[in-house]
Protein backbone atom coordinates (compact mmCIF):
# COMPACT_ATOMS: atom_id res chain seq x y z
CA UNK A 1 0.00 0.00 0.00
CA UNK A 2 1.30 3.77 -0.98
CA UNK A 3 -0.29 6.45 1.09
CA UNK A 4 -0.82 9.52 -0.81
CA UNK A 5 -0.92 12.13 1.90
CA UNK A 6 -1.80 15.61 1.31
CA UNK A 7 -3.10 19.61 2.16
CA UNK A 8 -5.14 21.07 -0.10
CA UNK A 9 -6.75 24.47 0.15
CA UNK A 10 -8.19 25.25 -3.06
CA UNK A 11 -8.41 21.60 -4.32
CA UNK A 12 -5.40 22.06 -7.01
CA UNK A 13 -3.19 19.76 -4.93
CA UNK A 14 -6.16 17.29 -4.10
CA UNK A 15 -6.82 17.26 -7.78
CA UNK A 16 -2.62 16.60 -8.23
CA UNK A 17 -3.42 13.36 -5.30
CA UNK A 18 -6.22 12.02 -7.00
CA UNK A 19 -4.48 11.68 -9.87
CA UNK A 20 -1.06 10.39 -8.28
CA UNK A 21 -3.85 7.71 -6.21
CA UNK A 22 -5.00 6.47 -9.46
CA UNK A 23 -2.06 5.96 -11.36
CA UNK A 24 -0.34 3.79 -8.82
CA UNK A 25 -3.86 2.04 -8.14
CA UNK A 26 -3.29 1.34 -12.30
CA UNK A 27 0.29 0.10 -12.15
CA UNK A 28 -0.98 -3.15 -10.06
CA UNK A 29 -0.38 -1.14 -6.84
CA UNK A 30 -2.55 -0.20 -3.77
CA UNK A 31 -2.84 3.92 -2.84
CA UNK A 32 -4.23 4.82 0.05
CA UNK A 33 -5.25 8.19 -0.06
CA UNK A 34 -5.76 10.29 2.81
CA UNK A 35 -5.73 14.43 4.14
CA UNK A 36 -2.65 14.90 6.12
CA UNK A 37 -5.39 15.85 9.10
CA UNK A 38 -6.08 12.17 9.43
CA UNK A 39 -2.61 10.38 8.49
CA UNK A 40 -1.03 8.99 11.15
CA UNK A 41 2.96 8.44 11.59
CA UNK A 42 2.24 4.73 11.70
CA UNK A 43 1.22 5.02 8.05
CA UNK A 44 4.53 6.06 7.18
CA UNK A 45 6.37 3.59 8.97
CA UNK A 46 4.95 0.73 7.55
CA UNK A 47 5.35 2.14 3.55
CA UNK A 48 8.11 1.68 1.97
CA UNK A 49 7.22 4.09 -0.85
CA UNK A 50 4.90 7.21 0.09
CA UNK A 51 3.49 10.52 -1.83
CA UNK A 52 3.11 13.93 -0.26
CA UNK A 53 1.05 16.32 -1.59
CA UNK A 54 1.22 20.38 -0.36
CA UNK A 55 0.75 23.61 -1.68
CA UNK A 56 3.10 26.36 -1.62
CA UNK A 57 2.24 28.87 1.58
CA UNK A 58 2.98 32.45 2.76
CA UNK A 59 6.27 33.07 1.74
CA UNK A 60 7.10 29.70 -0.48
CA UNK A 61 6.76 27.28 2.89
CA UNK A 62 4.57 24.17 3.46
CA UNK A 63 1.30 24.87 5.25
CA UNK A 64 1.95 25.20 8.64
CA UNK A 65 -0.85 24.02 10.91
CA UNK A 66 -1.25 20.59 9.27
CA UNK A 67 1.30 19.38 6.72
CA UNK A 68 4.50 21.18 8.47
CA UNK A 69 4.01 19.44 11.82
CA UNK A 70 3.02 16.44 10.14
CA UNK A 71 6.27 16.77 7.88
CA UNK A 72 8.61 17.13 11.32
CA UNK A 73 7.05 13.80 12.78
CA UNK A 74 7.18 11.51 10.16
CA UNK A 75 10.99 12.96 8.57
CA UNK A 76 12.97 10.70 10.74
CA UNK A 77 10.99 7.91 9.07
CA UNK A 78 11.77 8.35 6.02
CA UNK A 79 14.99 6.65 4.95
CA UNK A 80 15.54 4.39 2.99
CA UNK A 81 11.15 5.03 1.10
CA UNK A 82 10.79 6.02 -2.15
CA UNK A 83 9.30 9.46 -1.88
CA UNK A 84 6.81 11.34 -4.41
CA UNK A 85 6.58 15.34 -3.35
CA UNK A 86 3.85 17.19 -5.37
CA UNK A 87 1.79 20.20 -5.00
CA UNK A 88 0.63 23.62 -6.37
CA UNK A 89 1.71 27.17 -6.54
CA UNK A 90 0.29 30.41 -7.57
CA UNK A 91 3.08 33.35 -7.57
CA UNK A 92 6.56 33.38 -6.72
CA UNK A 93 8.50 30.73 -8.66
CA UNK A 94 7.82 26.93 -6.85
CA UNK A 95 10.95 27.58 -4.66
CA UNK A 96 9.31 25.46 -2.13
CA UNK A 97 9.50 22.70 -3.63
CA UNK A 98 13.20 22.59 -3.85
CA UNK A 99 13.68 23.81 -0.49
CA UNK A 100 10.95 20.75 0.65
CA UNK A 101 12.97 18.38 -1.81
CA UNK A 102 16.20 19.54 -0.50
CA UNK A 103 15.07 18.98 3.01
CA UNK A 104 13.67 14.79 2.02
CA UNK A 105 16.65 13.99 0.19
CA UNK A 106 18.66 15.06 3.25
CA UNK A 107 17.24 12.64 5.27
CA UNK A 108 18.58 9.18 3.33
CA UNK A 109 15.29 8.79 0.97
CA UNK A 110 16.42 5.80 -1.60
CA UNK A 111 14.48 7.40 -4.21
CA UNK A 112 12.81 10.83 -4.58
CA UNK A 113 10.75 12.80 -7.22
CA UNK A 114 8.48 15.96 -7.84
CA UNK A 115 5.84 17.14 -9.62
CA UNK A 116 4.87 21.10 -9.16
CA UNK A 117 1.30 22.27 -11.46
CA UNK A 118 1.23 26.60 -11.58
CA UNK A 119 -2.53 27.31 -10.37
CA UNK A 120 -4.86 24.80 -11.09
CA UNK A 121 -3.12 21.49 -12.98
CA UNK A 122 -4.20 21.17 -16.30
CA UNK A 123 -4.50 17.98 -18.17
CA UNK A 124 -0.53 18.17 -19.08
CA UNK A 125 0.04 18.74 -15.38
CA UNK A 126 -2.57 15.56 -14.27
CA UNK A 127 -0.50 13.60 -16.82
CA UNK A 128 2.70 14.49 -15.34
CA UNK A 129 1.22 12.97 -12.17
CA UNK A 130 0.60 10.02 -13.20
CA UNK A 131 3.69 9.64 -15.13
CA UNK A 132 5.65 10.24 -11.89
CA UNK A 133 3.42 7.82 -9.93
CA UNK A 134 4.17 5.16 -12.12
CA UNK A 135 7.69 6.13 -11.34
CA UNK A 136 7.11 5.74 -7.39
CA UNK A 137 5.42 2.43 -8.05
CA UNK A 138 8.84 1.29 -9.99
CA UNK A 139 11.02 1.96 -7.56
Amino acid sequence: MIPVIYWSGTGNTEAMANAVARAIDASGEESKLVEVDSATVEMVEGADKIAFGCPAMGSEELEENSMRPFMDDVNPKLKGKSVLLFGSYDWANGEWMETWEDEVRGLGVSYIDTIIAKGEPDGKALEECEKRARLLSEA
